[in-house]
């Protein structure tokens, strides 16, 4: 049974396509700059032989309907998807789905009102998302097309977690709460490290960093997530790559007095100008690693101070943590961000094992001491993967 899982932002298609007999994933790719002058497209596959294979060309590739005909024509050409027959469903990755959706659905034109209802919830990724499905459902009207959303995790939540303090009324009328992000990713590697724990995964209590150019921290008690730091947009929580995280919900307000900056000139500031971006001028950890300037050590330091902060206040909701698990870019792949992020965290029992933090290695593995009293785990994050699997899972109950 093969799943296509498309990712469509403004101007990109991404997709991953599923053997869920072989749990493995057959190629993967995405076309990019989309109705600009010269898109770019990117393809992984393996070979007869078994090796990986990379094709990157560039093209004119004016709409999402011509993106979604280079990828069905790439998947034909290597013989991966020969007609419709050749697919059991396609997975859509959907942003946000308000209060509405906490598994993923079948899509249908009442699905879609919905989608299209929230859009001012996630002006800049629902429409896009509501385009690669129209696009889809039209290249494929027979077949099932299910979304899943990244709100859909986190809306186990209780309402002390998900509600601000702000008049009941903003919440009822414009749905004025948190809602959080990463579903997909946090779903996953909880479900892996309980797992690797050799428990069910109702049966543990996790802190999960997605830790990479957008991050978020979550408390996921019995499998179900709690509480978590994005809220009403992903703005909110860590410190990330070019967004401010938490910060004074005055300040907004005194830039607009002080600094006569326009509403949409402060919005633009604290999702595109903050973060790593706004303290170093420097928005990737790796760069920021190297560069030898004491804005640089700052930015490392505050954004292992803001997890370390989650880390503690998680703690403290759970009661109980049975492991602490780091994934996403920066999570999975620097070991200087996590050994800054896990100083001083003994008191919690978590002790860091410097050699097996600085080892490299595949799939779920342990980076803490064995006298430690929670495990302290790397996990590969795969969204996509996640969403097929939730795909496969939902055609199964039918």
């Amino acid at each position: 049974m093969h799943i296509l899982v498309l990712n469509a932002g403004s101007s990109s298609l991404k997709y991953k396509l599923f053997d869920m007999s072989s749990a493995r994933a057959l190629a993967r790719g995405l076309v990019e700059r989309i109705g600009q002058a010269e898109a770019r497209t990117e393809h992984t596959w393996d070979s007869q032989a078994g090796q990986a294979e990379r094709l990157v060309e560039t093209c004119a590739v004016p709409t999402q309907h011509q993106a979604l005909e280079r990828i069905v024509l790439h998947l034909a050409e290597r013989g991966l998807v020969r007609d419709e027959s050749d697919i059991a469903a396609v997975g859509h990755r959907v942003v946000h789905g308000g209060e509405h959706f906490s598994q993923p659905v079948l899509i249908d034109a009442a699905v879609i009102d919905v989608i299209r209802a929230v859009i001012p919830l996630a002006p800049l990724h629902n429409p896009a998302n509501l385009e690669g499905i129209e696009v889809a459902r039209q290249r494929w009207p027979e077949l099932p097309q299910v979304a899943v959303f990244d709100t859909a995790f986190h809306q186990s939540m209780p309402p002390q977690a998900y509600r601000y303090a702000l008049p009941t009324e903003l919440y009822r009328r414009y749905g004025v709460r948190r809602y959080g992000f990463h579903g997909s990713s946090h779903r996953f590697v909880s479900k892996a490290a309980a797992r690797w724990l050799g428990r069910k995964p109702e049966q543990t209590n996790l802190i999960s960093l997605h830790l990479g150019n957008g991050c978020s921290a979550t408390a996921i008690r019995n499998g179900a997530s709690v509480d978590t730091s994005m809220g009403m947009t992903p703005l909110e929580g860590l410190v990330m790559g070019t967004r401010c995280g938490d910060i004074d919900p005055s300040i907004p307000f005194f830039l607009q007095r002080e600094a006569r900056m326009a509403p949409p000139e402060i919005e633009t500031l604290l999702n595109k100008g903050s973060g790593l971006q706004g303290i170093c001028a420097i928005s990737d950890m790796r760069e920021i690693h190297a560069a030898e300037h004491a804005e640089a050590r700052l930015a490392e330091q505050l954004f292992a101070y803001r997890v370390r902060k989650y880390i503690g206040a998680y703690w403290a909701v759970l009661g109980r943590v049975d492991a602490v698990l780091f994934t996403g870019g920066i999570g999975e792949h620097s070991p200087r961000m996590r050994q800054l992020i896990c100083e001083d965290l003994q008191g919690l029992g978590m002790v860091l094992d410097p050699g097996a933090n600085a080892a490299g290695g595949d799939g779920c593995r342990a980076i803490s001491t064995a006298s430690s009293g929670i495990p302290i785990l790397v996990v590969p994050t795969d969204e996509e993967r996640e969403i097929a699997e939730s795909v496969a899972e939902l055609l199964a109950a039918r």
